[in-house]
């Protein structure tokens, strides 16, 4: 069977449509080239090529899978090197319902976040000139935890919480800039998160 070449690893629908023009029946060609390994499924309409110059990219397909969406939670805190645990699903935020994808490449999980506190320090991480993916920032990363898994954290509870239960390093914790969500801080009432914005003003405040 003819080779069919892909610009890059990770393949959505319409690029695979692009790619099989030619072919008077492009199903049937997809079909071949599962049945080869020439083409893995990752997901409907998502696939990778297991041939391409290029190493796939989980975090390109966590974006690609369900959207809108961006990596974010226990895996963008290992990315950022803030935890030191392995992270082995590939953990996400998104607007939509809550998912869990089981594919060839690994697990997706998909928490839902409000539109109000998506955007805010999500990020665009660049593998190269022309691919890249969503991810939040180390701050952005530490809100998302704390609202979504630990939402009802007091503030006599939140420093044990973050350097102990979370694992993050204390000396990279004091390092990061927070005024890229410093409208979510502000805004957000759920209990951990003011516990957060205590906590940063009194270490602010004292050095």
């Amino acid at each position: 069977m003819k080779q069919i070449s892909f610009e890059y690893p990770e393949i959505d629908s319409l690029q695979l449509q692009q790619s099989l023009k030619d072919y008077a029946f492009p199903r049937d060609r997809v079909t071949k080239l599962l049945a080869a390994g020439d083409l893995i499924r990752i997901k409907k309409g998502i696939y990778i090529d297991p041939h391409s110059q290029y190493p796939y990219s989980k975090e390109i397909l966590a974006n690609l899978m369900y959207g809108p969406s961006y990596v974010s939670l226990e895996y963008a805190l290992r990315h950022h090197t803030l935890i030191p645990e392995a992270v082995r699903v590939v953990t996400s935020v998104t607007t939509g319902r809550r998912k869990r994808y089981r594919t060839p490449v690994g697990d997706f999980d998909y928490a839902h976040m409000p539109q109000r506190f998506f955007v805010p320090g999500a990020e665009y991480c660049a593998i190269d000139e022309t691919r890249g993916y969503m991810i939040a920032s180390p701050e952005k990363a530490i809100f998302d935890m704390l609202y979504l898994r630990y939402p009802d954290l007091g503030y006599s509870e939140i420093e044990a919480h973050l350097f102990e239960n979370m694992r993050i390093d204390e000396s990279d914790f004091y390092h990061l800039n927070f005024t890229n969500i410093r409208s979510l801080l502000d805004s957000c009432a759920r209990r951990s998160i003011i516990s957060l914005r205590k906590f940063i003003a009194k270490k602010a405040n004292h050095g």
